[in-house]
């Protein structure tokens, strides 16, 4: 091929397996993912937001999907996501109660209510330690392992934990080949695993990103757009992880103001008892000499009685 083209940038991954002309390569991954075989296998589906270059053109950050139904009127969400953060889960829970919240108007049965499936392709894994490359998400008791209902499912392929280097077995291992691997890849030589009908197919899907100016164009901006948002992203963690360093230097500053505080509060208070002991020595003192003046005034008020009376003190001394 002329460019190398990555499946999972939003605008090839949508005309992959969202456009109409791919329509069977829809029901071919979604019967991979699922498993679903026989009778139960999808035979049809209906795109309800088909690709469109122009949604790529209009908005740098726009959220991709593909919404479809099956044959049996149950709805398929697929999308993907190239990185990974808190929130995910909530919006992953979001986007599949909007698709099922649709099915109904007001006063409408909830028996019309069908199945929906979510699928995200994960670029980074959301559960590393799982180990495994496909969880399925369900709603059950956790004690007795009863289901409550088959109407949520959401089925997440972390990409990254999926091993290309060993033996295909199945379609699902062979689509997840596809997304690692088919960038590398070039039509006129493909390996073994990949010369299947489907495969050729998203492989003519990507030489049209490749070798169409127009389409390679939109897919340049779409990767431009990405490493905008991704600098961007990088540039606000930064100034966020700034911010938490300063509030920590002000909370540590604000922390050591508070001992100096407390210290010179609990100096104050010491000086404030001994200054209470002072002022209690001082007037334990003045007390004692008004005493002392009282007990004077006394005595001399009872001499010039004395006097008064023509009593001669020094005789009385003697005597």
């Amino acid at each position: 091929m002329k460019h190398k083209i990555n499946p999972i940038v939003d605008c090839v991954f949508k005309a992959l397996l969202g456009s109409e002309k791919n329509k069977n390569l829809l029901v071919h991954f979604l019967n991979a993912v699922t498993e679903l075989t026989d009778d139960n296998a999808i035979t049809d589906v209906v795109i309800m937001n088909p690709y469109n270059d122009r949604e790529f053109l209009t908005d740098k950050l726009s959220i991709v999907d593909i919404k479809a139904k099956c044959q049996k009127e149950f709805k398929y969400q697929v999308e993907i996501q190239l990185s990974v953060y808190p929130s995910l889960p909530s919006r992953m829970m979001h986007n599949w109660s909007a698709v099922y919240h649709s099915q109904i108007g007001k006063s409408e049965n909830y028996s019309k209510l069908k199945p929906v499936i979510s699928i995200w392709l994960l670029d980074t894994p959301l559960f590393k330690d799982a180990g495994n490359y496909h969880l399925n998400f369900g709603i059950h008791d956790t004690t007795n392992d009863i289901s409550l209902t088959d109407h949520l499912n959401i089925h997440l392929l972390q990409l990254s934990l999926f091993n290309e280097n060993k033996e295909i077995h199945n379609e699902k291992e062979r689509w997840l080949y596809f997304f690692k691997q088919a960038e590398n890849q070039d039509l006129e030589n493909l390996p073994e695993t990949m010369k299947t009908k489907e495969m050729i197919q998203a492989m003519e899907t990507l030489q049209d990103f490749s070798e169409n100016e127009k389409n390679y164009l939109l897919y340049q901006s779409r990767i431009n757009a990405q490493l905008e948002y991704n600098t961007w992203k990088a540039m606000i963690a930064d100034i966020e992880q700034e911010l938490t360093i300063k509030k920590k230097e002000i909370s540590e500053k604000n922390q050591e103001i508070s001992e100096k505080n407390q210290k010179i509060s609990e100096k104050d208070q010491k000086i404030s008892e001994k200054d209470q002991k002072i002022q209690k020595i001082m007037q334990e003192k003045e007390e004692e000499q008004m005493a002392k003046e009282r007990a004077l005034k006394e005595k001399e008020l009872y001499l010039s009685i004395l006097k008064a009376k023509g009593i001669d003190i020094n005789a009385l001394s003697t005597e």
